[in-house]
């Protein structure tokens, strides 16, 4: 199988910041319309893709996060400057001189802006930067912004996905490359044992919160969470700091700092990939955490959890990479892991 990079595109370019995913959410519906058995929807807005097994009396969860970090408008000033509010998590140095849309009546460009370098005291330059130190030029009066934007509309990156090599580049790698995984996992599914049920959740970025009231829904016996991880393969990283590389291979979660992986998912998802010849890499991540937190935790009875990962370069910025043939692992791991969970010991022992 080959990336289709038109799709991927797609979905990472469409906006979607915490607490506002309607239009990867009508992206998403659009393309499981006709491979999932039922499709359902909660009250926060987390998207159910369910294909039914042979044995329904367990349940698989697959959680794969809509949401992408952004901002929220916060303050309009007299000059028609945005100061806004983050959604998730940023490294503010990466945000000089981009460009973003601004989600109101109509979507406008607009511009981060600081203070000029050339102005800059000694004491201004060598302090480290702030996200308060931030604003967004409209290029236009207050009057003509408040035409159409007001406190609350969200904000997103403006960036288009680029192939490099073998590799893509955009904004929102993390996560929609997992949204994409898990569409075309679903595509993939054959027979499989146990009922599965792909969930493209809400609310990630700012705490887990669509996948904790999506597994609290479920109660599923089985989970695996879809999301990508830090690949540090670059200059200057000692080898025991990269957490991952690109082109070596699917990522399989160990830990991170909000999940230690059940043992047995993290056995059998390594047989699975040695027996169909899927390259694969370790992961052990000492911060940040994923979906797969709630997914273990916020069934009536817990669920026996691992994580897939996507390897990505410059994660939570505006050029996040990831490897073609790293994302088609992940959705054949996927595929042979939900098609062969019935066929594991998974007592504990």
């Amino acid at each position: 199988m080959k990336t289709d990079v038109k799709l991927l595109a797609q979905i990472c370019e469409v906006a979607g910041v915490p607490g506002h995913e309607q239009r990867v959410r009508e992206l998403v519906l659009k393309n499981i319309k006709d491979i999932a058995d039922t499709i359902e929807s909660d009250n926060l807005g987390n998207v159910y893709a369910i294909k039914k097994g042979k044995d329904s009396s367990k349940r698989v969860m697959v959680a794969a996060h809509m949401d992408e970090i952004g901002f929220m408008v916060k303050h309009i000033d007299s000059n028609g400057f945005i100061r806004f509010h983050t959604l998730g998590g940023f490294d503010p140095k990466t945000l000089t001189a981009q460009r973003v849309v601004v989600h109101g009546k109509k979507d406008l460009i607009g511009v981060m802006g600081s203070k000029p370098i050339h102005i800059m005291t000694p004491e201004e330059r060598n302090k480290n930067v702030q996200i308060s130190d931030f604003f967004i030029d409209m290029g236009l009066p207050k009057k003509e912004v408040e035409k159409y934007i007001t406190i609350g509309d969200t904000i997103s990156r403006d960036r288009q996905l680029i192939e490099m090599g073998d590799c893509v580049n955009c904004k929102s790698i993390d996560n929609r490359v997992s949204v994409y995984v898990l569409i075309e996992t679903l595509k993939l599914l054959e027979d499989c044992p146990y009922d599965v049920y792909g969930v493209f959740s809400v609310q990630e970025e700012v705490g887990i919160r669509g996948a904790n009231v999506a597994a609290h829904n479920i109660n599923p016996t089985f989970g695996f969470g879809l999301d990508t991880t830090i690949a540090y393969d670059l200059p200057g990283a000692r080898e025991d700091e990269q957490i991952t590389k690109l082109g070596e291979g699917v990522a399989i979660k160990l830990m991170d700092a909000s999940t230690i992986c059940d043992y047995r998912m993290v056995r059998y998802q390594k047989e699975i990939a040695d027996k169909f010849k899927i390259k694969w890499q370790p992961e052990l991540l000492p911060m940040g955490g994923t979906d797969t937190a709630g997914i273990q935790r916020m069934g009536k009875t817990g669920a026996i959890a691992g994580a897939i990962s996507i390897p990505t370069r410059h994660l939570h910025q505006v050029i996040e990479m990831a490897h073609k043939s790293d994302i088609e692992a992940s959705v054949l791991l996927l595929k042979h892991c939900l098609e062969n969970l019935d066929k594991f010991d998974w007592s504990l022992k």
